[in-house]
C-alpha cells in the first residue's frame, strides 16, 4: 500500500469521480483488513492514453501511450458509428504519442499492430545538425525514443566513441535542464555528421523497435489481444455499466429526498395538529406511531419531521422545500429517461469526454512519418563528390577534394601537397569518385579491392593511413597501378600494361568479386612487373609510351579479352634500356570528346600536348613512333595522359609532395619530336611522378 501513495493530478481525480456512487464493485484488499475497487470508473480511456507494459504469468503485455485528443476523437467517432473498423480509427489516433516525443516510422506497420493487436513500430530519437566554427559540425539531441535512460544512452556513446566503432567524436555534453533534453555531441572538422547520425541511430538506443502486444484482461477475467476497436469498444461497455450504476444511484438518492420532502411539506400544511400529536405523545417512539397514524406518513417521512429544525416554520423555508420537491421531480424524470434510453447514456459518455478534451487535450508530441526506414547502409551517408586518390611507396594512403588545392600559373612551385618521411615519396594517384570501385594492382599481377569512401579522408598535408589498416597485401608486393569505376555503370573491360610492353584485356566482371586476400590480375614472367591499369569499353584504342619517348597506338580489339590467370600478349616492342612509362585510353563513340591531345609527362616538371591526329593507326608490336623529345634537361618520359580539349585544369605531383594545380590551356600544344614547357618547377633531387585531370 505504501507504494501507491500519492498526490492526484486534477487528471488522475477523473480516473476516481463517482466512485462513491457505487459504479463499481468492491472486494477485499491483499489481506482482507479493508476494501478496494475491482475497477476505477475511469472518465477517459487510460489504458491507451497511459498505456502499460508488464509482465505476468505466461504472459506479457505491452500497449504504448497515446495522445488524448486522438483517442477521444476515436472513442466518440465509435460512440456515433459503431460499426467504423480500426482501419477506420486510425484516421483519428494515427499511431502512439510518446511522453519523450521522437519520431516513428511505417504507417503499414503501426495499422497492422493496431488491427491485429501485435506489431512493432520503429522509433527515432530527434537529431539535428548544427554548424559551428571553423566548418566543425555539433549534433543537438532533444528528444529520445520512450523508456531509453538518457545516462545508459550516453555511456554507450562513450564506449561506441573509445572503441572506435564511431570516429569523428570529439566530446559529449549532458546539458539537459528542466526544460527538456539537450545532449550536445561535438564533431571533428574531418567528420561527415550525416555519417555519424546514422550510426548513432544504428549502433545506439536513439532508433530502436517498440513492440504492440495489446493483451489485457476482458471484464477481469479473460486476457485477449485486442485490436484498436475492441479496446475501445470494452472501454465503451464498462463507462456505459458505470453510468447507468451511477444514474441509478443518483435516481435512488433523488427519489429517497422526494419522499422526505413530500412529508416536511404535509407537517407544514398542518403544522399545529404536528405539534399537537407530538406534544401527547409519551415519547420518540410513540410519537412517530401517532403521526404515522394520523397524517398516513411512513417511518422515513416521521423521523424527518421529528428532526425538523424550528427555523424551518418560516415561510421562506417552506417555500424552499416546496421548490426543491419540484426540482426534484424533474432529476427523477431526466434520470429515469437515461435509464430507459442507452442513447442517452451513450450522449452522456460523448459529452464527458469532450469536456476532457477540452480541460486536458494537448498537442501530438512524437513525429509520424508515413514510410518505413531504408536498410542503412554506409554508402548512403557518403556525399558524393570527386575525389583525389594518392599512395607513397611505403603504402600511405589518403583520400582529398580537388579543392584542397588552388589554381596556380604553369612554371610555379605548387604547393606542399603532402608531410612525408624524408624517405618516402608519391608513387601512384588517381582521380575517382566518392562512391566508385576501386581496384589495388599490385606489381606482382594480383588484384585488392575496397570502396573510394572507405579510404580514410585527409588534409592536403597529411601523410594518410597505412594501406595495410584495410587491404591484406603481401609484404613483399607493392601497389603498381589504382583503377576506379562506378558499379551501377561499370565500364566492359580492363586494359593492363607491363613494363615489358605486354597488355592484356580482361572483363570487368572477372574482378566483381574480389576475395579479402586477393585474386591474380595477370601471370608475370620475373624480369616483368604489372604498372598500368585502364578502363575501356571494347571499341577504344590503346596509347603505350615509353620512357625513351617512343609511343604506339592501335585498337583494343587487336589484344583479345583473356582469363584473369593469363599473360598478355605483346603490345609494343622494347629497346634496350627502355619501359613502358604510361598507358592510356583513346576513347571511342558518342562518349569521346571531339578532340583528343596526347599529355605527355617528363620526370623534371617538362610536358606538352600534342593532338592524336599526329599518331597514326599502328598494328600492335611494333616499336612506335617519337611522342616526346627527351634530353638531359626534360628527364625521361613519367606518364602520358589522353585529355579532352574540353579538360580545364590538372594536378601535377612530385615525389617529394610537392603538388600544383594550373590550367591545362598554359601547356603549349606542339609537335611530336619536342621536348615541350616547364609545368612545376622543382627543387634539387625532386622528380615529377605524374598528374590528375579536373
Amino acid at each position: 500500500m505504501r507504494y501507491t501513495e500519492a498526490k492526484l493530478s486534477k487528471i488522475a481525480e477523473e480516473l476516481l469521480i463517482d466512485i462513491d456512487k457505487e459504479t463499481v464493485d468492491w472486494h477485499a484488499n491483499y489481506d482482507g483488513s479493508r476494501e478496494e475497487p475491482k475497477f476505477l470508473p475511469a472518465k477517459l480511456p487510460n489504458l491507451l492514453i497511459n498505456g502499460t507494459v508488464g509482465i505476468a504469468v505466461g504472459m506479457a503485455t505491452s500497449i504504448p501511450p497515446h495522445n488524448l485528443t486522438e483517442v477521444i476523437n476515436a472513442t466518440t467517432h465509435l460512440i456515433d458509428h459503431p460499426d467504423a473498423s480500426s482501419k477506420e480509427l486510425l484516421k483519428f489516433v494515427p499511431g502512439p504519442d510518446f511522453p519523450t516525443g521522437g519520431v516513428i516510422y511505417d504507417a503499414s506497420a503501426i495499422e497492422t499492430a493496431y488491427t491485429t493487436g501485435k506489431g512493432s513500430v520503429t522509433a527515432r530519437g530527434v537529431i539535428e545538425v548544427e554548424e559551428g566554427k571553423r566548418g566543425s559540425h555539433q549534433l543537438l539531441i532533444s528528444e529520445i525514443p520512450y523508456q531509453v535512460n538518457k545516462a545508459d544512452l550516453i555511456t554507450k556513446m562513450a564506449e561506441l566513441v573509445q572503441s572506435k566503432k564511431i570516429e569523428g567524436i570529439k566530446d559529449i555534453r549532458d546539458e539537459s535542464n528542466r526544460e527538456g533534453i539537450r545532449i550536445v555531441i561535438d564533431l571533428s572538422s574531418s567528420s561527415v555528421p550525416q555519417k555519424v547520425v546514422n550510426q548513432l541511430y544504428e549502433y545506439t538506443e536513439l532508433q530502436k523497435n517498440f513492440y504492440f502486444n495489446m493483451l489485457a484482461l476482458v471484464d477481469g477475467l479473460q486476457p485477449q489481444v485486442l485490436s484498436l476497436k475492441e479496446v475501445l469498444k470494452h472501454y465503451l461497455d464498462h463507462r456505459t455499466n458505470v453510468i447507468r450504476r451511477r444514474t441509478a444511484f443518483d435516481l435512488k438518492r433523488a427519489e429517497e429526498r422526494a419522499h422526505i420532502l413530500e412529508g416536511l411539506i404535509i407537517a407544514l400544511h398542518s403544522i399545529d395538529k404536528v405539534i399537537a400529536t407530538i406534544k401527547k405523545s409519551k415519547d420518540r417512539g410513540n410519537a412517530e406511531a401517532n403521526l404515522i397514524k394520523q397524517f398516513k406518513l411512513t417511518v422515513i417521512q416521521a423521523n424527518a419531521i421529528l428532526e425538523m429544525r424550528l427555523q424551518s416554520l418560516v415561510h421562506l423555508e417552506q417555500k424552499k422545500l416546496e421548490d426543491e420537491l419540484v426540482e426534484k421531480k424533474k432529476l427523477i424524470a431526466h434520470l429515469s429517461l437515461i435509464l430507459k434510453h442507452p442513447s442517452k447514456i451513450a450522449g452522456l459518455i460523448k459529452e464527458e469526454l469532450i469536456e476532457i478534451k477540452q480541460n486536458f487535450g494537448d498537442e501530438r508530441k512524437t513525429k509520424l512519418i508515413q514510410s518505413g526506414l531504408k536498410e542503412f547502409k554506409e554508402e548512403d551517408l557518403i556525399p558524393e563528390e570527386d575525389v583525389i586518390l594518392t599512395l607513397s611507396r611505403d603504402g600511405y594512403i589518403k583520400r582529398m577534394l580537388p579543392t584542397s588545392f588552388k589554381a596556380q600559373a604553369r612554371g610555379g612551385k605548387g604547393l606542399i601537397g603532402f608531410e612525408l618521411k624524408e624517405e618516402d615519396q608519391i608513387q601512384e594517384l588517381i582521380t575517382a569518385h566518392s562512391h566508385d570501385r576501386v581496384l589495388f594492382f599490385t606489381d606482382r599481377g594480383r588484384v585488392f579491392q575496397t570502396e573510394a569512401y572507405e579510404i580514410p579522408a585527409a588534409a592536403r598535408t597529411a601523410r594518410g593511413k597505412s594501406i595495410h589498416n584495410f587491404l591484406t597485401l603481401p609484404a613483399e608486393e607493392k601497389v603498381s597501378a589504382i583503377v576506379s569505376y562506378p558499379k551501377i555503370k561499370a565500364p566492359s573491360f580492363l586494359v593492363m600494361a607491363t613494363t615489358n610492353g605486354l597488355v592484356k584485356r580482361s572483363q570487368v566482371k572477372d574482378f566483381s568479386n574480389v576475395r579479402r586476400t586477393g585474386i591474380i590480375a595477370i601471370n608475370l614472367k620475373k624480369d616483368d612487373s604489372l604498372r598500368w591499369v585502364k578502363t575501356s569499353s571494347g571499341e577504344d584504342e590503346i596509347m603505350l609510351v615509353s620512357a625513351k619517348g617512343l609511343s604506339i597506338r592501335f585498337k583494343e580489339r587487336e589484344a583479345r579479352p583473356m582469363s584473369r590467370t593469363a599473360s598478355g600478349v605483346r603490345g609494343m616492342q622494347i629497346g634496350r634500356g627502355d619501359y613502358i612509362a604510361g598507358l592510356d585510353i583513346i576513347r571511342k563513340g558518342e562518349a569521346a570528346p571531339k578532340e583528343q591531345r596526347l599529355l605527355v609527362l617528363m620526370s623534371k616538371g617538362f610536358g606538352k600536348q600534342t593532338s592524336l591526329k599526329e599518331y597514326k593507326l599502328q598494328r600492335r608490336g611494333g616499336k612506335g613512333l617519337r611522342s616526346a623529345k627527351v634530353t638531359e634537361k626534360t628527364g625521361e618520359v613519367i606518364s602520358a595522359h589522353v585529355v579532352g580539349v574540353g579538360t580545364e585544369e590538372v594536378l601535377a605531383f612530385s615525389k617529394k609532395g610537392q603538388a600544383l594545380r594550373t590550367k591545362l590551356s598554359e601547356v603549349r600544344l606542339a609537335g611530336r619530336s619536342t621536348q615541350g614547357v616547364r609545368i612545376i618547377n622543382l627543387e634539387t633531387g625532386d622528380t615529377l611522378i605524374g598528374i590528375v585531370t579536373l
